[in-house]
């Protein structure tokens, strides 16, 4: 990981968080942008923990990002327990919006790549409505059955070509790392990063939960709530991954020789680096 953020990183599960509150990712954010070297950062929820045990692959993604925020109440609460806690929940589907009024306010330019079809469209409408100023410098909706080896030559050519300071790209995880990851030179991106939903959300086509059930962790029920059947397999798993955790974390703090729940972000790092090196893929 870069040094744009210099506190510890904080270990759950697997996954090596930053502590930071969402108006500090965006600070880091306008730093990479302003050190112009091509980079990227990775809002992960509890899915993308899940999936970091399962991939041994996204390890070594993780390691290659500038940051990674915690975009998951589980995660911020098993923080707590475990005695190194981040600040708060650091939502990819607000952070968006908060970058595109920082771009706006510094001339910077945003690209945004993926989704269904016209939802980058309408959210780049609805962002620069939103933002007086935003510089969207192009919207491209790739196929949904895979490029061929031109197809992808060209869309890189493309974004190159906009120089975008900012790339959002919503491909679903881990596609959306694996991809920004596979072309990150090419791309020549200051700040690449992977936002899932969020186009969709900042195009209209998806509600999101009211900001009560976002605070208290029930983002989830009210997504759930809409998309039942493509959700309730994905939030079964993640439920299952989140009780295994808490009791390997239980069993952790009192297991003789384990570091202390309340030990130092540093002094867990390694335990936690170790365990995860030997799982394997399904």
């Amino acid at each position: 990981m870069s040094d744009t953020i210099d506190q510890e990183r904080v270990w759950v599960w697997g996954v090596p968080f930053a502590p930071v509150t969402r108006d500090q990712a965006v600070e880091a954010v306008l730093r990479l942008i302003a050190a112009g070297r091509p980079s990227f950062f990775i809002t992960a929820p509890t899915h993308y923990a899940m999936l970091t045990e399962s991939h041994p692959d996204l390890r070594s993604i993780n390691e290659r990002a500038a940051f990674i925020v915690a975009d998951g109440a589980p995660l911020v609460w098993a923080s707590r327990r475990l005695g190194t806690p981040l600040p708060e929940r650091v939502a990819g589907s607000d952070l968006i919006y908060h970058l595109c009024e920082a771009a706006a306010k510094s001339g910077l330019r945003v690209f945004l790549l993926g989704g269904v079809e016209g939802a980058a469209d309408e959210a780049a409408r609805r962002l620069a409505e939103r933002y007086p100023g935003l510089q969207v410098v192009g919207t491209e909706c790739p196929p949904h059955r895979g490029m061929t080896a031109d197809e992808e030559a060209s869309l890189l050519e493309r974004i190159r070509q906009a120089r975008p300071d900012m790339l959002f790209v919503a491909f679903g995880q881990p596609k959306g790392e694996r991809w920004i990851m596979q072309h990150l030179d090419a791309l020549g991106v200051p700040v690449s990063v992977q936002v899932g939903a969020s186009l969709e959300f900042a195009a209209g086509r998806i509600r999101r939960a009211p900001r009560w059930m976002q605070q208290s962790g029930l983002e989830w029920a009210f997504r759930l709530s809409l998309e039942p059947r493509r959700l309730a397999g994905r939030y079964a798993r993640n439920a299952w991954f989140i009780v295994r955790m808490l009791l390997r974390d239980r069993k952790r703090r009192h297991k003789p020789g384990r570091p202390d729940a309340r030990s130092r972000t540093g002094e867990m790092a390694p335990a936690l680096a170790e365990e995860g090196a030997g799982d394997k893929a399904p």
